[in-house]
């Protein structure tokens, strides 16, 4: 019995595919990742937020970019379309498309059944290599909760979590903050903890 050989792509085959492509796909170590769709909770989710972080950073040298712009972690070799990213300061582009971000300061990632053990884990793992990233937030899409991890002077990151429509969660990376209820908007969905709306 003989088995075929895996082809494997370079980045700039990934790339030249990506760009042409109907669909996104994530690159890793020679391989495309094909991404799932995403639900209407998840849909409201990213809007909710990017609309609430683009309005506090008006007038600052910051950025918020939604799921269409690329991230590429030099450390790990993982392209990949984060759910909501912010940069402040200068840009760094992996070329002159301007289409893939090196040097984001936030991300966020709203967490499906399908996708929530890769978001917490192998996920969040490149993501903590990237040498300008300050802040990660997930947010459940089933449940009120949020997690927000937070790099510390000393490189080791601090969880905090949120799990009440009246929570917020402080970004000081980007000086803007998180109000729960704001996230949540248009959407009912139970609290992940029963006590936490008492």
């Amino acid at each position: 019995m003989s088995t075929q050989a895996k082809t494997l792509l370079t980045p700039q085959q990934y790339l030249e595919i990506e760009r042409k492509a109907p669909n996104k796909s994530e690159y890793w170590r020679g391989v495309m990742f094909a991404m799932a769709g995403a639900s209407r909770e998840h849909n409201v989710i990213v809007v909710n937020l990017v609309a609430s972080l683009h309005e506090q950073l008006r007038g600052r040298r910051c950025e918020v970019y939604s799921s269409e712009m690329r991230v590429f972690i030099p450390r790990t070799g993982l392209y990949t379309y984060p759910d909501v990213i912010v940069v402040c300061g200068d840009r760094r582009f992996t070329d002159d498309h301007g289409d893939t971000l090196e040097n984001p300061t936030f991300l966020a990632e709203i967490l499906s059944p399908s996708t929530e053990g890769y978001d917490r884990g192998r996920k969040s793992e490149h993501y903590r290599t990237i040498e300008s990233l300050r802040e990660y937030l997930l947010v459940a899409q089933d449940r009120i909760h949020l997690d927000l991890y937070r790099r510390q002077p000393d490189g080791a990151w601090v969880l905090q979590e949120a799990s009440r429509l009246q929570d917020t969660l402080d970004l000081p990376s980007i000086g803007c903050r998180v109000v729960v209820a704001d996230i949540y908007e248009r959407l009912e969905l139970p609290a992940s903890n029963p006590q936490a709306s008492a």
